[in-house]
Protein backbone atom coordinates (compact mmCIF):
# COMPACT_ATOMS: atom_id res chain seq x y z
CA UNK A 1 0.00 0.00 0.00
CA UNK A 2 2.87 2.62 0.86
CA UNK A 3 4.22 1.79 -2.51
CA UNK A 4 0.70 2.97 -4.40
CA UNK A 5 0.30 6.16 -2.23
CA UNK A 6 4.25 7.25 -3.13
CA UNK A 7 3.22 6.71 -6.63
CA UNK A 8 0.33 8.94 -6.16
CA UNK A 9 2.79 11.65 -4.38
CA UNK A 10 4.73 11.49 -7.15
CA UNK A 11 2.09 11.51 -9.83
CA UNK A 12 0.66 14.90 -8.44
CA UNK A 13 3.93 16.76 -7.32
CA UNK A 14 5.05 15.78 -11.15
CA UNK A 15 1.74 17.27 -12.39
CA UNK A 16 2.34 20.60 -10.05
CA UNK A 17 5.47 21.36 -12.35
CA UNK A 18 4.05 20.73 -15.33
CA UNK A 19 3.52 24.22 -16.64
CA UNK A 20 1.11 22.40 -19.38
CA UNK A 21 -1.58 21.88 -16.89
CA UNK A 22 -4.07 24.79 -16.81
CA UNK A 23 -3.98 26.37 -13.67
CA UNK A 24 -7.54 25.86 -11.97
CA UNK A 25 -7.41 29.25 -10.37
CA UNK A 26 -7.39 31.08 -13.52
CA UNK A 27 -11.12 29.81 -13.58
CA UNK A 28 -12.29 32.02 -11.20
CA UNK A 29 -10.96 35.62 -11.91
CA UNK A 30 -11.76 37.41 -9.53
CA UNK A 31 -10.67 41.21 -8.28
CA UNK A 32 -10.32 42.33 -4.87
CA UNK A 33 -10.38 46.10 -3.68
CA UNK A 34 -9.36 47.15 -0.53
CA UNK A 35 -11.97 49.23 1.33
CA UNK A 36 -11.38 51.44 4.23
CA UNK A 37 -13.22 50.98 6.71
CA UNK A 38 -11.93 53.56 9.40
CA UNK A 39 -14.81 56.12 9.59
CA UNK A 40 -14.70 59.77 10.69
CA UNK A 41 -16.58 60.93 13.76
CA UNK A 42 -19.00 62.36 11.75
CA UNK A 43 -19.55 59.45 9.99
CA UNK A 44 -21.51 55.61 10.32
CA UNK A 45 -22.34 52.58 8.04
CA UNK A 46 -25.77 52.59 6.09
CA UNK A 47 -27.95 51.89 8.32
CA UNK A 48 -30.50 50.63 4.92
CA UNK A 49 -30.41 46.84 5.67
CA UNK A 50 -30.40 47.59 9.73
CA UNK A 51 -33.77 48.37 10.27
CA UNK A 52 -37.35 46.41 10.44
CA UNK A 53 -39.24 45.28 7.58
CA UNK A 54 -42.10 47.55 6.47
CA UNK A 55 -39.47 50.49 7.91
CA UNK A 56 -37.81 51.74 3.94
CA UNK A 57 -39.47 53.36 1.31
CA UNK A 58 -42.32 52.44 -0.48
CA UNK A 59 -41.70 51.29 -4.00
CA UNK A 60 -41.36 51.92 -6.44
CA UNK A 61 -38.34 54.02 -4.99
CA UNK A 62 -36.55 56.81 -6.69
CA UNK A 63 -33.28 56.06 -8.74
CA UNK A 64 -31.42 58.66 -6.48
CA UNK A 65 -32.21 56.30 -3.36
CA UNK A 66 -28.86 54.40 -2.31
CA UNK A 67 -29.38 51.31 -0.87
CA UNK A 68 -25.99 49.55 -1.43
CA UNK A 69 -24.72 48.06 2.17
CA UNK A 70 -21.42 49.46 1.59
CA UNK A 71 -22.52 53.04 1.27
CA UNK A 72 -21.37 55.56 4.85
CA UNK A 73 -23.54 58.04 5.72
CA UNK A 74 -21.90 61.66 6.31
CA UNK A 75 -23.31 64.21 9.05
CA UNK A 76 -23.13 67.87 7.47
CA UNK A 77 -24.79 69.90 9.63
CA UNK A 78 -27.52 70.92 11.16
CA UNK A 79 -30.87 72.23 8.33
CA UNK A 80 -33.42 73.69 11.26
CA UNK A 81 -33.87 73.02 15.35
CA UNK A 82 -37.34 72.86 16.74
CA UNK A 83 -38.98 72.00 19.87
CA UNK A 84 -40.05 68.15 19.06
CA UNK A 85 -37.29 67.94 16.61
CA UNK A 86 -33.46 68.85 15.01
CA UNK A 87 -33.40 67.91 11.15
CA UNK A 88 -29.81 67.47 9.85
CA UNK A 89 -28.09 67.33 6.18
CA UNK A 90 -26.92 63.71 5.99
CA UNK A 91 -24.94 62.62 2.62
CA UNK A 92 -25.32 58.19 2.08
CA UNK A 93 -22.52 57.95 -0.55
CA UNK A 94 -20.75 54.10 -1.75
CA UNK A 95 -17.29 54.62 -3.58
CA UNK A 96 -17.04 53.05 -7.51
CA UNK A 97 -16.50 48.84 -6.73
CA UNK A 98 -15.46 46.95 -9.39
CA UNK A 99 -18.08 47.38 -12.34
CA UNK A 100 -20.59 49.35 -9.86
CA UNK A 101 -20.54 53.60 -10.28
CA UNK A 102 -20.24 55.84 -6.97
CA UNK A 103 -23.61 57.12 -5.99
CA UNK A 104 -24.76 59.44 -3.86
CA UNK A 105 -27.80 61.46 -2.34
CA UNK A 106 -28.26 63.92 0.41
CA UNK A 107 -30.76 63.41 3.12
CA UNK A 108 -32.78 65.09 5.31
CA UNK A 109 -32.42 63.60 8.96
CA UNK A 110 -35.25 64.14 11.27
CA UNK A 111 -34.25 63.30 15.28
CA UNK A 112 -37.42 63.43 17.52
CA UNK A 113 -36.02 64.51 21.23
CA UNK A 114 -37.21 62.29 24.45
CA UNK A 115 -40.33 64.00 26.00
CA UNK A 116 -37.34 65.55 28.69
CA UNK A 117 -35.68 67.42 26.10
CA UNK A 118 -38.85 68.98 24.04
CA UNK A 119 -41.24 70.99 24.09
CA UNK A 120 -44.39 69.61 21.93
CA UNK A 121 -47.06 71.32 23.97
CA UNK A 122 -49.83 70.61 22.11
CA UNK A 123 -49.35 66.60 21.62
CA UNK A 124 -52.35 65.96 23.61
CA UNK A 125 -54.60 67.05 21.23
CA UNK A 126 -52.94 65.67 18.17
CA UNK A 127 -53.04 62.30 19.73
CA UNK A 128 -56.55 62.45 20.15
CA UNK A 129 -57.95 58.95 18.55
CA UNK A 130 -54.80 57.39 18.72
CA UNK A 131 -54.33 54.09 20.28
CA UNK A 132 -50.60 52.71 21.25
CA UNK A 133 -50.49 49.48 20.18
CA UNK A 134 -48.24 47.90 22.70
CA UNK A 135 -49.71 47.72 26.30
CA UNK A 136 -46.04 48.06 28.23
CA UNK A 137 -45.54 50.93 26.14
CA UNK A 138 -48.56 52.78 26.66
CA UNK A 139 -48.17 51.98 30.84
CA UNK A 140 -44.70 53.36 30.47
CA UNK A 141 -45.85 56.31 28.83
CA UNK A 142 -48.47 56.90 31.53
CA UNK A 143 -45.73 56.60 33.84
CA UNK A 144 -42.77 58.55 32.24
CA UNK A 145 -40.27 56.29 32.37
CA UNK A 146 -36.99 56.28 30.67
CA UNK A 147 -38.39 53.93 27.97
CA UNK A 148 -41.73 55.84 28.14
CA UNK A 149 -39.51 58.91 27.01
CA UNK A 150 -38.02 56.81 24.13
CA UNK A 151 -41.07 55.27 22.93
CA UNK A 152 -43.05 58.65 22.71
CA UNK A 153 -40.55 60.38 21.03
CA UNK A 154 -40.50 57.22 18.55
CA UNK A 155 -43.85 57.45 18.09
CA UNK A 156 -43.55 61.08 17.13
CA UNK A 157 -41.28 59.62 14.29
CA UNK A 158 -43.02 56.85 13.32
CA UNK A 159 -46.47 59.00 13.05
CA UNK A 160 -44.41 60.85 10.56
CA UNK A 161 -43.20 57.71 8.91
CA UNK A 162 -46.69 56.55 8.45
CA UNK A 163 -47.98 59.95 7.02
CA UNK A 164 -45.47 61.21 4.87
CA UNK A 165 -45.51 56.87 3.21
CA UNK A 166 -49.48 57.16 3.52
CA UNK A 167 -49.05 60.77 1.34
CA UNK A 168 -46.32 59.86 -0.89
CA UNK A 169 -48.21 57.38 -2.33
CA UNK A 170 -51.77 59.11 -2.95
CA UNK A 171 -49.90 61.73 -5.03
CA UNK A 172 -49.54 64.29 -1.94
CA UNK A 173 -46.19 66.85 -2.58
CA UNK A 174 -44.19 65.53 0.34
CA UNK A 175 -40.67 64.64 0.61
CA UNK A 176 -40.14 60.74 0.04
CA UNK A 177 -39.76 59.20 2.97
CA UNK A 178 -36.39 56.60 3.32
CA UNK A 179 -36.21 54.94 6.13
CA UNK A 180 -37.62 55.57 9.85
CA UNK A 181 -34.83 54.00 12.49
CA UNK A 182 -36.35 54.38 16.28
CA UNK A 183 -36.39 57.82 16.42
CA UNK A 184 -34.51 59.29 13.47
CA UNK A 185 -36.57 59.70 10.44
CA UNK A 186 -34.62 59.83 6.66
CA UNK A 187 -36.42 61.64 3.83
CA UNK A 188 -35.63 63.32 0.94
CA UNK A 189 -33.49 66.38 1.00
CA UNK A 190 -35.43 69.35 -1.25
CA UNK A 191 -33.30 71.90 -2.25
CA UNK A 192 -32.89 75.00 -3.75
CA UNK A 193 -31.45 74.12 -7.01
CA UNK A 194 -27.97 75.43 -6.15
CA UNK A 195 -27.23 72.84 -3.46
CA UNK A 196 -28.84 74.96 -0.39
CA UNK A 197 -31.91 73.98 1.13
CA UNK A 198 -35.46 75.08 -0.36
CA UNK A 199 -36.62 78.19 1.32
CA UNK A 200 -39.95 78.11 3.47
CA UNK A 201 -42.63 79.87 1.65
CA UNK A 202 -42.92 82.46 4.12
CA UNK A 203 -39.44 83.57 3.25
CA UNK A 204 -40.51 84.25 -0.39
CA UNK A 205 -41.66 86.72 -2.75
CA UNK A 206 -43.18 84.94 -5.67
CA UNK A 207 -44.92 86.52 -8.40
CA UNK A 208 -48.32 87.02 -9.28
CA UNK A 209 -48.49 84.11 -11.50
CA UNK A 210 -46.42 82.09 -9.50
CA UNK A 211 -48.35 82.45 -6.49
CA UNK A 212 -51.10 81.43 -7.87
CA UNK A 213 -49.48 78.49 -9.43
CA UNK A 214 -48.18 77.50 -5.66
CA UNK A 215 -51.99 78.08 -4.51
CA UNK A 216 -53.29 75.16 -7.14
CA UNK A 217 -51.13 73.00 -5.84
CA UNK A 218 -51.28 73.71 -2.36
CA UNK A 219 -55.39 73.00 -2.62
CA UNK A 220 -54.35 70.07 -4.42
CA UNK A 221 -52.43 69.01 -1.67
CA UNK A 222 -54.98 69.53 0.83
CA UNK A 223 -57.45 67.81 -0.95
CA UNK A 224 -55.60 65.08 -1.38
CA UNK A 225 -54.71 64.90 2.35
CA UNK A 226 -58.51 65.69 3.05
CA UNK A 227 -59.73 62.30 0.67
CA UNK A 228 -57.31 60.29 2.99
CA UNK A 229 -59.62 62.06 5.56
CA UNK A 230 -56.83 64.22 6.95
CA UNK A 231 -55.49 67.42 7.63
CA UNK A 232 -52.17 68.82 7.93
CA UNK A 233 -53.05 69.94 11.13
CA UNK A 234 -49.85 72.81 11.54
CA UNK A 235 -50.16 74.06 8.03
CA UNK A 236 -48.32 77.34 7.53
CA UNK A 237 -46.22 79.35 5.41
CA UNK A 238 -43.34 77.64 7.87
CA UNK A 239 -44.47 74.08 6.87
CA UNK A 240 -44.16 74.35 2.89
CA UNK A 241 -41.46 74.28 1.27
CA UNK A 242 -40.89 76.42 -2.46
CA UNK A 243 -38.49 74.35 -4.64
CA UNK A 244 -38.36 76.61 -8.06
CA UNK A 245 -42.11 76.69 -9.16
CA UNK A 246 -42.81 73.77 -6.90
CA UNK A 247 -44.01 73.60 -3.25
CA UNK A 248 -43.24 70.68 -0.98
CA UNK A 249 -45.59 70.24 2.56
CA UNK A 250 -43.23 69.00 5.31
CA UNK A 251 -43.79 68.17 9.30
CA UNK A 252 -46.31 66.02 9.10
CA UNK A 253 -45.87 64.06 12.99
CA UNK A 254 -49.25 65.78 13.66
CA UNK A 255 -51.37 64.55 11.03
CA UNK A 256 -55.06 64.50 12.48
CA UNK A 257 -57.62 62.30 11.48
CA UNK A 258 -60.57 64.89 10.44
CA UNK A 259 -63.45 62.49 11.91
CA UNK A 260 -61.46 60.06 14.30
CA UNK A 261 -60.33 63.11 16.41
CA UNK A 262 -62.94 65.50 17.91
CA UNK A 263 -60.35 68.27 17.22
CA UNK A 264 -60.17 67.37 13.61
CA UNK A 265 -62.71 70.02 12.37
CA UNK A 266 -60.63 72.62 14.37
CA UNK A 267 -57.06 71.56 12.48
CA UNK A 268 -58.88 71.58 9.13
CA UNK A 269 -60.16 74.81 9.95
CA UNK A 270 -56.91 76.45 11.16
CA UNK A 271 -55.22 74.90 8.52
CA UNK A 272 -57.39 76.93 5.67
CA UNK A 273 -57.02 79.76 7.83
CA UNK A 274 -53.40 80.01 8.20
CA UNK A 275 -52.88 79.35 4.42
CA UNK A 276 -55.71 81.58 3.13
CA UNK A 277 -54.55 84.80 5.25
CA UNK A 278 -51.15 84.15 3.33
CA UNK A 279 -51.83 84.30 -0.04
CA UNK A 280 -54.41 87.18 0.29
CA UNK A 281 -51.36 88.57 2.08
CA UNK A 282 -49.54 88.60 -0.54
CA UNK A 283 -51.82 89.84 -3.37
CA UNK A 284 -54.00 86.65 -4.09
CA UNK A 285 -57.67 86.78 -2.31
CA UNK A 286 -57.93 83.27 -0.95
CA UNK A 287 -61.61 82.82 0.56
CA UNK A 288 -60.96 80.55 3.87
CA UNK A 289 -64.28 79.97 4.39
CA UNK A 290 -64.42 78.86 0.66
CA UNK A 291 -61.32 76.49 0.45
CA UNK A 292 -62.75 74.78 3.66
CA UNK A 293 -65.90 73.93 2.42
CA UNK A 294 -64.13 72.36 -0.79
CA UNK A 295 -62.38 70.04 1.38
CA UNK A 296 -65.20 69.18 3.74
CA UNK A 297 -66.62 67.44 0.01
CA UNK A 298 -63.45 65.47 -0.19
CA UNK A 299 -63.67 64.05 3.05
CA UNK A 300 -67.69 63.00 3.10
Amino acid sequence: MSSEYEAADLYFSESARDESQPDPAAAFPFTFHAVDEELGPDQRWSTWLEVERGSRGPEPRPSWVVTDQAAIDTELGILKTGKEADVFLLERAVEAIGGNPAKSSLLAAKRYRTDEHRAFHRSTSYVEGRRTRNSRDGRAMAKKTTHGRGVAAGQWAYAEWDALNRLWKAGVPVPYPVQVDGTELLMEFIDDGEGGAAPRLAHVRPSKELLGVYFEQLRNGMRELARAGLAHGDLSPYNVLAQAERIVLIDLPQVVDIVGNPKGMDFLMRDCHNMATWFTGRGLEVDEQELFADLLTMVF
